[in-house]
């Protein structure tokens, strides 16, 4: 009878762990993830059109397209800046409000633009918007989640999250590219009032209703040596992600006519089945993180599979474009760590610095686009296209893996605690 009982229990608490993982606020930031990642990827996606019904062609397609990309990523710098301060100052559910609103109006006025300063600017705008969303997610889901289920819930984050930018793809291929940003626009609007039921964080309110803390001291984080090579490392491994995607995807039609694919390649569906092959390899390694109790083993052995996968994309001479489509995928499924790298970012600091740094991480990751690119027109003028990304890629690949040795393993670590100042 006490086995029974105790069996019982232990069921019970499973079954609670499960309710808690697809909990109201979980589920609501998963989709504020999805339509942050709508948003996100449809430039990549509307790129080419866009800009010719502006009337560019020809090398302005790559050239602005590159200062668009860039103007969206730095805008997404200073706002992962100004939303993790706040989200430490004010909430985690202020910024969750403050950034959806914000860059729903944008994607909406971008639906309107008819030159290219406005739209740069819109992206600017947009971009400033979008830098608060996953970072606010991520840190109210650490919080609420115990730690033994936590993983699963970021996991389901980025999981449903990253499902935007099929989404994305879907809507741009069906509709004009200006309706799809009409589209993005009230898929946030939409989203910010099923948000007003979502409760605040408890170790916010905790943290809150104690004097003395130090709240969101983003210059905290360059005052002290072992800070700041947490916080720079916690950057670094996630690099390689937005070479594949920012690079790799996004030229992917460049890419293609280098190699020589044998039909024309569409960027939308590069977007897609790279971002297809993404949720899976989010799923898989959130999965094989908690089944292995570590968090650093997932992220190198995908980061390991992330290599093998550039080297492959460059072996494609002559290939179909389904082929081609394939290998995007691959590339997805071997950068299919974000959840993890944003996760352990979160965990690396205590609660009145997370935000700050859950939101700024994978923002400085994104704005790191403007950078790789810069290096990548660079290289590929003095090595070629193909050349010229691969020493891009290595470059990153590197800087990944030495940072991530760096780091500690955090999978077990109690979030409960305050940074001292």
């Amino acid at each position: 009878m006490s086995w029974r009982r105790m069996g019982g229990f232990v069921e019970n608490k499973q079954h609670s762990s499960i309710l808690e993982i697809f909990s109201f606020p979980v589920i609501v930031a998963a989709l504020g993830y999805f339509v942050d990642i709508y948003d996100l990827i449809l430039f990549s996606i509307v790129r080419v059109p866009s800009l010719k019904s502006l009337g560019l062609s020809g090398r302005q397609l790559i050239d602005d397209g590159v200062f668009l990309l860039n103007m969206q990523m730095i805008g997404m710098l200073l706002g992962g800046i100004l939303w993790g301060w706040l989200g430490d100052k004010k909430g985690r559910l202020q910024i969750m409000f403050g950034s959806i609103l914000l860059y729903s109006i944008a994607n909406f006025a971008n639906g309107f633009v008819t030159t290219l300063p406005a739209y740069a600017a819109l992206r600017f705008i947009a971009g400033v918007g979008l830098a608060g969303e996953l970072g606010a997610g991520i840190t109210l889901v650490a919080e609420l989640l115990n730690t033994r289920i936590r993983g699963y819930g970021t996991m389901l984050v980025a999981s449903i999250g990253i499902c935007g930018a099929i989404l994305a793809n879907t809507v741009a291929t069906t509709y004009e590219w200006r309706t799809a940003f009409f589209i993005g626009g009230g898929l946030g609007l939409l989203l910010l009032a099923a948000r007003l039921k979502v409760a605040e964080s408890g170790m916010f309110k905790a943290m809150e209703a104690k004097s003395g803390v130090s709240r969101g001291n983003m210059l905290g984080l360059f005052t002290n040596r072992n800070r700041f090579f947490r916080y720079l490392n916690s950057i670094l491994i996630g690099v390689p992600i937005w070479f594949v995607v920012g690079i790799l995807i996004t030229f992917s039609p460049e890419f293609a006519s280098s190699m020589h694919i044998t039909g024309p390649v569409s960027a939308g569906n590069a977007v897609m089945f790279c971002y297809l092959g993404l949720v899976f390899g989010d799923i898989s390694s959130g999965l094989l993180s908690q089944f292995l109790q570590s968090r650093k083993k997932v992220i190198i052995l995908f980061l390991l599979l992330t290599v093998g996968s550039v080297l492959f994309y460059f072996q494609q001479e002559s290939r179909t474009p389904e082929f081609f489509y394939a290998v995007c995928a691959l590339l997805g499924f071997s950068s299919g760590y974000w959840a993890i790298f944003v996760t352990v970012a979160a965990e690396q600091f205590g609660t009145n610095l997370r935000a700050t740094v859950a939101t700024t991480v994978p923002n400085f990751v994104r704005g790191m686009v403007v950078p790789i690119t810069i290096l990548f027109q660079f290289s590929r003028a003095h090595l070629g296209l193909e050349y010229g990304a691969l020493t891009v890629g290595a470059l990153c690949m590197v800087l990944a893996l030495v940072s991530l040795w760096a780091l500690e393993e955090t999978f077990h670590k109690d979030l409960d605690y305050y940074e001292e100042f």
